[in-house]
């Protein structure tokens, strides 16, 4: 996207959320305590409802009305000199309430919080030109915390970490993964470099899991467990959302709830309520190929390596990907370690391995020949409804076959771009080829990226990227960058002997 444009928007974007109501930060409930509770009692209150603020009523207020008292009402409460456990929170509740209303714009909100030197606000049901000079606790709707605010106006992730770690339920949670989906569109508009925005989508969505499979699970199970993500999840390169590929490692000995099976179903459904579809293939903690005792997991990945097969060798290259997002990592490690001990100078299997990256060529040039002409030649522009795959085309043969490189090398990273870093340095790749790779990597996924954004605003099935609709600075980008991945895939096939297969 030309710069100029890409500034524009994100102006636009800037100028759109100021001027939207207060709902869409989305409000903090707000619980009420009476004046007389003791300074210790809120405190608990704090801690076990995960809030840091309360509405206060009752007698004992120092005027009519409600008040507030927050944590940053605690330094008042120590200096006071009483014992907290006998000191009533009444008297240090703040008044009047500054409030808002949940139509007012952003903006407001934020000038008010500036005018009153405040840094949460109390936020009512009633019109905003309709606001009651002292509220009763039936008006209010919750509270907006400044943080919330300023993250709503910059890029949105700590207010969804926010509502995440905040989640009280599976419904809460619903909510934080929608907000997803917006940030990445306000991230991306504002100039986000690509691979920062994927760290952060990774980081987001292993605290999404994390919170649902706490909720979902008993807490016995969860400390007896490993959950974790793989595919573009595990190696950190995911943005839209896209298929679940998750699974479950027990410690070994211990003995799983009697409805364990019901458990991971409540949780890939979570999932696909949150925006995930299930995998085509399966590759879920529901299915129970994909959860098991660490030496039985560990068991099956030996069959892989010792007996590939077409979905073997798949089953292998996802899960070299894992990552551990909730519960004890070890046991996902010490699965891993079992791949690691039998990969090594297995050069049948490398290369069996490594030529599941060139399994596209056949399908990528039927059903898209001429693509490669219509880059070099963009005199003759293609019809509207052609569209490119990029994942066949370009982004599977260069994760796959780094992935091999990096199983023939044991470089345990998951990432592609730390793996390629660990490849040049081990002298495994040229320095060169792994720059280009790297740079060839984020243009297909900004690629990517953008064609999926126009579908979801267009309300339409992401189907590639239409030549046709590419600036020329884009399809020159493609082009360098589909010429790099016949590079590497060259090499793929002299460092593996893949023509001998």
């Amino acid at each position: 996207m030309p710069a100029d444009l890409d500034a524009g928007l994100g102006r636009h974007q800037l100028q759109s959320l100021t001027l939207a109501p207060v709902r869409a930060v989305g409000v903090r409930p707000l619980h009420t305590v009476e004046a007389a509770m003791d300074v210790v009692s809120v405190v608990r209150l704090f801690r076990s409802a995960r809030t840091t603020q309360v509405l206060v009523r009752g007698d004992g207020l120092p005027q009519p009305g409600l008040g507030i008292f927050s944590t940053s009402g605690l330094q008042r409460a120590i200096l006071d000199g009483r014992p907290l456990a006998q000191l009533a929170v009444g008297v240090l509740a703040s008044q009047p309430l500054v409030v808002v209303a949940l139509d007012t714009p952003v903006f407001d909100a934020l000038a008010l919080m500036i005018r009153h030197r405040v840094q949460r606000l109390v936020v009512l049901h009633a019109p905003h030109d309709q606001l009651p000079a002292v509220p009763a606790e039936a008006d209010v709707a919750g509270v907006l915390e400044q943080a919330d605010l300023l993250s709503f106006l910059s890029n949105h992730s700590y207010l969804v970490t926010r509502q995440i770690l905040d989640a009280a339920d599976l419904a809460a949670l619903e909510a934080a993964a929608a907000q997803i989906t917006r940030m990445i569109g306000l991230m991306h508009a504002s100039g986000t470099r690509v691979a920062l925005i994927a760290r952060l989508v990774q980081a987001l969505n292993a605290r999404l899991f994390e919170r649902a499979w706490q909720l979902i699970a008993p807490g016995d199970l969860v400390a007896h467990s490993c959950l974790f993500v793989m595919g573009s999840e595990g190696r950190g390169e995911q943005l839209l959302k896209t298929d679940q590929d998750n699974a479950l490692v027990l410690r070994d000995g211990y003995q799983p709830p009697a409805d364990l099976d019901a458990i991971c179903q409540r949780f890939s459904q979570a999932l696909t309520r949150f925006g995930y579809p299930p995998c085509p293939g399966r590759i879920m903690l529901s299915n129970p190929d994909w959860r098991g005792s660490a030496s039985a997991l560990a068991q099956r990945a030996r069959r892989w390596l010792l007996m590939p097969t077409a979905d073997s060798v798949m089953a292998l290259a996802i899960f070299l990907d894992a990552h551990a997002v909730c519960g004890d990592a070890r046991l996902l490690a010490q699965v891993q370690g079992a791949v690691w001990d039998l990969a090594a100078d297995n050069d049948a299997l490398l290369a069996r391995f490594a030529a599941v990256a060139l399994a596209f060529d056949g399908a990528a040039e039927a059903a898209h020949g001429s693509w490669w002409s219509r880059l070099l030649h963009p005199g003759a522009p293609p019809p509207p409804e052609a569209a490119l795959d990029l994942k066949k085309a370009g982004l599977f043969p260069l994760v796959h076959g780094v992935r091999a490189l990096a199983l023939a090398g044991h470089v345990p990273a998951t990432g592609t771009a730390e793996r390629v870093a660990a490849l040049v340095a081990a002298g495994s790749l040229p320095a060169d080829l792994g720059t280009a790779l790297v740079e060839a990597l984020h243009v297909l996924m900004r690629l990517k990226l953008d064609a999926g954004l126009a579908a979801l605003a267009a309300g339409r099935a992401d189907d590639g990227v239409h030549l046709a609709a590419l600036s020329t600075l884009d399809r020159d980008l493609l082009r360098d960058t589909l010429a790099v991945v016949r590079r590497f895939k060259a090499l793929l096939r002299q460092r593996f002997h893949l023509d001998a297969l």
